[in-house]
């Protein structure tokens, strides 16, 4: 289907991303900037988005579409959440749009878990739905596992084109306070080059550990007595929180689609091939793919 002028706009907390696609939903051109919504002061959303697109939003016919955190409480405007289960029938209709029919805020996705508490536990996304929508048009799927690596990763069930449910993981930030704000940071050299070798081992360690709240002191002792070189430390406790991460989830894992940067889908794929789990990744193509598809849901 041949869509409007589309720009589609990824608003996160660090920085604000866009791309202009043309009616076959490619990429004409595309745009980074450091204006993550946090640099942002209320009221100038709309002045800042109309310095880095206004050119763009000029083509006649334009639809701008924006995801990530530009829908948050701390963004340009509050956009509810879509709840669980949903896919792009929901996720259109939930759009929060700032110029009707011409600029619109992808919502997010929200769900609950219950885990046999009396109080149910809310789970939500920004971002992250329209890149688990862009892997599935991409690869023409409608069943999958898809798996969001980051400062905190996703988990999201997908079953006839629809995300059931999903899981927040912190992995990344945990990763973070530990290499440089916990003990384990005087001996933990945040530079060292990437080892293979030491993630695998933390992997597996994570596996077969009682508690990885125990085998996190694992990476102090090893340097204690030596048994690991200081250079692999990092990978080793990146491997052991990938790995918890994985024991949590690997049961419910089933072709799985990895969906970002590639040097973390990269570590998630080893860590997964190591359960006996194939995977395939996907990087950026994914978000533009996300919105030209959501565009193209719109214009149904």
């Amino acid at each position: 289907m041949s869509l409007r002028p589309l720009i589609a706009v990824d608003w996160g907390t660090s920085s604000l991303r866009g791309a202009q696609l043309d009616a076959a939903g490619r990429v004409v051109e595309s745009r980074q900037f450091p204006r993550g919504i946090m640099t942002v002061a209320p009221g100038q959303f709309d002045a800042v988005f109309e310095a880095c697109f206004g050119d763009w939003m000029q083509a006649p016919d334009a639809l701008c579409l924006i995801s990530g955190m530009a829908g948050s409480q701390q963004g340009w405007q509050e956009a509810p959440y879509c709840p669980c289960p949903a896919g792009f029938e929901e996720l259109a209709s939930a759009l929060h749009w700032l110029q009707p029919g011409r600029i619109a805020i992808v919502p997010g996705l929200s769900c609950l878990h219950s885990d046999g508490l009396p109080v149910p536990q809310h789970d939500v996304m920004r971002g992250e739905e329209i890149q688990i929508f862009g892997a599935l048009a991409l690869t023409g799927r409608r069943d999958a596992t898809v798996v969001l690596p980051g400062t905190h990763s996703k988990w999201a069930q997908v079953e006839a084109g629809r995300v059931q449910g999903f899981r927040s993981f912190m992995t990344g930030e945990v990763f973070a306070l530990l290499s440089q704000h916990s003990i384990l940071s005087r001996t933990l050299a945040t530079d060292a080059p990437w080892h293979e070798g030491a993630f695998v081992h933390g992997v597996q360690l994570a596996q077969r550990t009682p508690s990885v709240l125990s085998s996190i002191f694992a990476t102090r002792t090893l340097a204690l007595f030596g048994s690991l070189p200081a250079v692999q430390h990092p990978s080793f406790l990146s491997g052991l929180l990938i790995g918890e991460e994985l024991r949590a989830m690997h049961p419910a894992a089933r072709d799985v689609l990895l969906v970002g940067n590639a040097l973390l889908t990269g570590r998630y794929a080893l860590a997964l091939s190591g359960l006996g789990v194939a995977s395939q990744s996907l990087g950026d193509e994914a978000t533009w793919a996300g919105h030209a598809a959501l565009a193209q849901k719109l214009q149904a």
